[in-house]
C-alpha cells in the first residue's frame, strides 16, 4: 500500500515563487500584446479601444495633418501616467507595482518592437481584425491571469464609478465606445467599425484565457429518489455528488437536490442514469469554466 504524504509548503516561499511566476507571465503577455498591436492593428489604422486605440488615433491624426510622428508607446505612457496620478489622488496608492510595471512595460514594448515587427494582413482588414483581436486578447489574458494590469480604461472606470450609478464593466464599455467614436471622426466609420469588432474579439479571447474553455458541466438534479440518483452518480459514473437541502415553493415540501460536476462526454450517461432512476426528475445542466479538486484539475495548478 502506498501512503501519500502531504507536505505543507512555506507560505512565504509560495508567495515569492508565485510573484516571480506572475511577473514572468505578465512580461510574456505584454510582449504578445505589443506584437499583435504592431503587426495587425496599429499599421492597419485599427483603434481597438482603450488607451492604445486612442494613441493610434492621435498618431495618424498628427502624422497625416501636421507630419508629426508621435510614438504610440510614449503616448500611452503619458496618458496612463496622468490617469494613474488622478487615480492615486482620488483613491490613494491602491494600484500597486504590477499596474505601474504593466503600464511602463507595454509602452516600451510597443515602441521597441515596432521597427522589427512585420506589417501583416495589410490588404485584408477582416483578417487583421480577427488575428489582431485574438493575439492581443491572448496577451492581455496572460497579463490579467497573472493579476497584472496595464492601466487605461479600467482606471477611468474606477474613478467614474464613484460618481455614477453605472458599474465598472459598463463604464469600460462606454470608454471603448468613446474611443471608437473618436476613431470614426478621425479615421473614418469603416475603420472604426472594424476596430469595434477587434474589441469584441479581444474581450472574448481574454475571457477564454482567464476562465478556460467550458469542458465541464454542473448538474442540479431535483427528484423523488435523491439517494438512488446519488448512488448511481457515485458508483456507476464514478463522480462525486453533494446533497443540498431545498424546499419546493409550490408544494412547500422539503427536497434534497443532488449536485454534481461531470465532463462533457459524461453528460449523456448522466441523463440516462437519472432517467432510469426517476423518469420524472428535473435536471438542470450548466457550463463550468473551471473545476478544481479531486477528479479534475489539481487545486493550485495555475493560481
Amino acid at each position: 500500500m502506498v501512503r501519500r504524504v502531504l507536505v505543507k509548503a512555506n507560505p512565504a516561499n509560495v508567495l515569492k515563487h508565485r510573484r516571480v511566476r506572475d511577473y514572468a507571465f505578465i512580461t510574456i503577455g505584454i510582449l504578445i500584446t505589443a506584437w499583435g498591436l504592431n503587426a495587425f492593428l496599429i499599421p492597419n489604422r485599427l483603434a481597438a479601444g482603450g488607451v492604445s486605440g486612442l494613441a493610434t488615433v492621435f498618431y495618424y491624426l498628427f502624422r497625416d495633418t501636421y507630419g508629426i510622428h508621435l510614438p504610440i508607446g510614449m503616448q500611452m505612457l503619458v496618458m496612463n501616467g496622468i490617469l494613474l496620478v488622478l487615480g492615486i489622488r482620488a483613491r490613494g496608492w491602491r494600484y500597486g507595482a504590477r499596474t505601474v510595471y504593466g503600464m511602463v512595460a507595454l509602452s516600451l514594448a510597443i515602441d521597441l518592437l515596432r521597427p522589427v515587427t512585420p506589417h501583416l494582413a495589410e490588404h485584408d482588414l477582416l483578417l487583421a481584425v480577427l488575428y489582431g483581436g485574438a493575439v492581443t486578447g491572448i496577451g492581455m489574458g496572460f497579463v490579467f491571469k497573472a493579476r497584472g494590469n496595464t492601466g487605461g480604461t479600467d482606471i477611468i472606470a474606477q474613478l467614474l464609478a464613484e460618481r455614477s450609478n453605472l458599474g465598472i464593466g459598463q463604464l469600460m464599455l462606454a470608454a471603448d465606445a468613446t474611443v471608437t467614436l473618436v476613431a470614426a471622426l478621425v479615421l473614418g466609420p469603416d475603420l472604426a467599425l472594424y476596430g469595434a469588432v477587434a474589441i469584441f474579439v479581444m474581450g472574448t479571447v481574454i475571457d477564454v484565457v482567464q476562465q478556460g474553455l467550458s469542458v465541464e458541466k454542473a448538474a442540479f438534479i431535483i427528484c423523488d429518489e435523491p439517494g438512488r440518483v446519488a448512488d448511481a452518480v457515485l458508483h456507476q459514473l464514478g463522480r462525486g455528488a453533494t446533497g443540498i437541502m431545498a424546499r419546493g415553493l409550490y408544494s412547500s415540501e422539503p427536497r434534497e437536490l443532488v449536485f454534481t460536476v461531470v465532463s462533457r462526454r459524461e453528460i449523456a450517461t448522466l441523463k440516462t442514469l437519472v432517467h432510469a432512476v426517476d423518469p420524472k426528475a428535473f435536471l438542470v445542466i450548466a457550463d463550468v469554466h473551471e473545476a478544481l479538486g479531486e477528479g479534475f484539475k489539481e487545486m493550485g495548478a495555475d493560481v
